[in-house]
């Protein structure tokens, strides 16, 4: 399995609830690399294109083509657990600066 860091931006295979399929989005992994070390599952932000609407928890990406997006971008407060094998491979990386905002905003919406 490749291994991830903490900042990777990668694309997660989703499965559809009815699971007729799947689908693949682009979401940060948030969790440590002791966190992945110790357990299979990885946590993530999801990411999207909508920059329209900023809720609380959700931080644009300022150098979205270094994280390996296509198209301007935000780190969403929407956060999940899924298993390592889920992830289907690493498209870029965070910038510290980017990086920081994230994790700060979700301090944030997290009240810690």
């Amino acid at each position: 399995m490749t291994s991830f860091r903490q900042g990777d931006v990668v694309l997660v295979r989703f499965v559809f609830t009815d699971e007729s399929g799947e689908k693949r989005r682009p979401a940060l992994i948030l969790s440590s690399d002791d966190y992945q070390h110790s357990r299979q599952e990885v946590i993530i932000a999801a990411i999207t294109s909508n920059v329209q609407r900023l809720l609380v928890g959700d931080q644009s990406i300022a150098d979205w083509r270094a994280a390996g997006l296509l198209f301007p971008s935000v780190a969403t407060g929407v956060i999940r657990t899924v298993k390592q094998s889920m992830l289907d491979r690493r498209l870029g990386s965070l910038t510290p600066t980017d990086l920081g905002a994230v994790q700060q905003e979700l301090a944030h919406a997290l009240g810690l």
